[in-house]
């Protein structure tokens, strides 16, 4: 009995640290590795658990950002709008909201997943010296400040930026540190577009989300440039940029001409950005999946309670990072 309270409790709250983000910091910092076996002095235990580090490092702070916000909102706001017939995302905190915790329990479970990932960096640190903890000390502090006081970047409609630097160029950088003790220019030619597509997922939820956003003042980087046509072409900057910096990579000569099979999801891209396109247009139309697109999961289940619409586009985009971190694992190992 006490084992299964003891795993329901572990359960309650990878889910509530939005566990199904990890994809997100996971597969980066796995190329990261696949990378970094390239090189002498790699060793694959510590890459790995520079993963397992990253991993619990990204369920913490998914954690302190639902505390922060819940101190400063309260959390609620998004219930109301979903009441008002908005198109807002799910209401965050409703574990806070519906008593099911209190917020000295949340606060325990963003530390211990804090200290999981403090422990293996401290592990870490031992075998690759003091840049480990440089740059785990930055990475933490950043991603601390992107709802926490006094920064709290993530109100100035600076998350996605954040969310893009340390997912992409600190995440990876430090992996692959880890893994083989030595910095190398081909990381951040893969990961500066890494860190892109990671923001961009977050940036296509903020487009979704501009109307009720706005409303409750929330500002995220769609709600600071106020047009939609200036989301938009933010946006292809974004996709595009993410293909034209990895080129030249290739180009310059620090990456394998393997990486241009990366290009293969070019179709994923330009199909995100003529469904966000079609979005700001006429958010009700409704679209099919087509395979290029890659899974959907339970599709009919997201028609029948009408959120197809919104993850359609976020399914796509989280694909989109997904397939490229894939295909770029196989380009680095070849």
């Amino acid at each position: 009995m006490h084992m299964k309270k003891n795993f329901y409790t572990i359960h309650f709250w990878l889910k509530n640290a939005r566990m199904i983000a990890l994809p997100q910091s996971m597969l980066p910092a796995i190329l990261a590795v696949c990378m970094a076996s390239q090189n002498e002095g790699f060793s694959l235990l510590l890459g790995l658990l520079a993963v397992v580090g990253v991993m619990a490092g990204h369920l913490s702070i998914n954690l302190f950002d639902d505390y922060f916000d819940y101190k400063v909102k309260k959390s609620d706001y998004r219930m109301q709008l979903e009441h008002q017939g908005m198109r807002a995302r799910i209401s965050k905190c409703t574990y806070l909201t519906s008593g099911e915790a209190t917020l000295k329990q949340l606060l325990t479970a963003c530390f211990a997943f804090g200290a999981i990932a403090l422990a293996i960096g401290f592990v870490i640190y031992l075998y690759r010296g003091h840049v480990i903890l440089l740059l785990g000390a930055i990475t933490g502090i950043i991603g601390v400040s992107y709802s926490g006081a006094p920064l709290r970047l993530s109100y100035r409609g600076l998350g996605e930026i954040v969310i893009g630097i340390v997912f992409g160029p600190l995440l990876m950088v430090g992996v692959f540190y880890a893994a083989c003790g030595v910095f190398d220019g081909s990381v951040l030619f893969v990961s500066v577009p890494v860190g892109m597509l990671v923001a961009n997922i977050v940036y296509s939820h903020a487009i979704m989300d501009y109307e009720p956003d706005k409303l409750v003042g929330k500002m995220t980087f769609a709600v600071l440039l106020k047009n939609k046509h200036a989301m938009l072409y933010c946006l292809l900057f974004l996709l595009v940029s993410t293909f034209i910096i990895l080129v030249s990579g290739v180009i310059k000569g620090f990456l394998s001409v393997y990486y241009l099979f990366s290009l293969l999801t070019i179709p994923m891209a330009v199909s995100l950005f003529r469904l966000m396109v079609e979005f700001v247009r006429d958010p009700n139309r409704r679209f099919t999946p087509r395979f290029w697109m890659g899974p959907m999961g339970n599709w009919k289940r997201m028609q029948e309670i009408g959120v197809d619409w919104f993850m359609i586009r976020w399914l796509l985009a989280r694909n989109l990072l997904s397939f490229f971190c894939i295909i770029l694992m196989i380009a680095s190992l070849i």
